[in-house]
């Protein structure tokens, strides 16, 4: 599934970490160091992956409000843009594959993706909650 995933973001000329950045980013603006707690990879690799879309102007580095040493990273328009591009060229690939079930197993499967995301969510927040 990953490598489905791959291809379609291909397209949009986006690599699976850039993609997961600018997914994290569409939430909030983010830190470094919160981006690669997020993504379980150390600061510098966040750095390199961010680079490379700020200088596409994805993403904009920012002072953080309160505390201008620290940068903090958002979306830009553009960036969103090429977020719903993105979004919507891996739900036709998938859709692409579902078309060889039923429609009630394409409704399941999902359903069934959809209940590991929301369990993803909860573990994640748990270990964040532990960390604090």
């Amino acid at each position: 599934m990953a490598r489905l995933v791959e291809v379609a973001l291909g397209q949009v000329e986006l690599s699976l970490s850039q993609y997961r950045i600018l997914m994290l980013l569409d939430r909030h603006a983010a830190v470094a160091s919160k981006l690669a707690h997020h993504l379980a990879v150390s600061p510098p690799s966040v750095t390199a992956v961010v680079d490379g879309l700020v200088a596409r102007g994805l993403v904009e580095r920012r002072a953080q409000e309160g505390d201008r040493r620290r940068v903090e990273h958002a979306l830009t328009g553009d960036g969103r843009r090429l977020l719903g591009e993105a979004d919507a060229r891996i739900d036709a690939r998938f859709g692409e594959i579902a078309s060889f079930l039923e429609a009630s197993e394409a409704a399941e499967a999902a359903a069934g993706l959809q209940r590991w995301g929301e369990a993803l969510d909860a573990y994640r927040s748990s270990r964040l909650e532990v960390k604090a």
